[in-house]
C-alpha cells in the first residue's frame, strides 16, 4: 500500500528529464535527505539522462523518501518502470527510464560512492528555482 502523500509540486505534466531530476530532489528535500545530487549522465551512458542520488538515515525515511518521489512523478505524469531494493531499504533504485532515483543509507553511499565512481558527470543544480 502506498502511503505517500500527494502534494502538488507541479500544475501540469513535466516532460524534460532534468526538470523531473531536479523535482525528485526537491521531494526529497522536503522529506529531509541528505547530501542530494543531480548527476547530468548524458554524457556519460545513452542508459538514461540523470541520476538522483539522496541519503535518508532511516528505513522509514528511505521507505518515505521513495514514496513520496514516487507519488510527485505520478502527480506530474510519470511512471515507474522499476523498484529494486525496497524490502531491504539499504539502497532504493526507482527506474523511471531517463531518469534513475538512488535512495540510500548512510553506510551504503559511503560504499559505492556512486558520486565518485561518475566524477565526470556534471553536478546540475537542482536548487536554481
Amino acid at each position: 500500500m502506498n502511503t505517500a502523500t500527494v502534494r502538488a509540486y507541479a500544475t501540469s505534466p513535466v516532460s524534460v528529464a532534468v526538470d523531473r531530476a531536479c523535482l525528485c530532489a526537491q521531494v526529497a528535500a522536503d522529506n529531509k535527505a541528505r547530501d542530494i545530487l543531480v548527476l547530468d549522465m548524458r554524457g556519460q551512458t545513452s542508459l538514461y539522462d540523470y541520476f538522483v542520488l539522496a541519503t535518508g538515515i532511516s528505513r522509514r525515511q528511505i521507505h518515505t523518501l521513495a514514496e513520496e518521489i514516487d507519488a510527485a512523478l505520478r502527480g506530474v505524469g510519470d511512471q515507474r518502470l522499476s523498484i529494486e531494493g525496497y524490502e531491504a531499504s539499504k539502497w532504493v533504485v526507482q527506474d523511471y527510464g531517463d531518469v534513475v532515483v538512488h535512495v540510500f543509507s548512510p553506510e551504503t553511499r559511503e560504499y559505492y560512492r556512486l558520486e565518485e565512481l561518475w566524477d565526470d558527470a556534471p553536478r546540475v543544480d537542482w536548487e536554481r528555482g
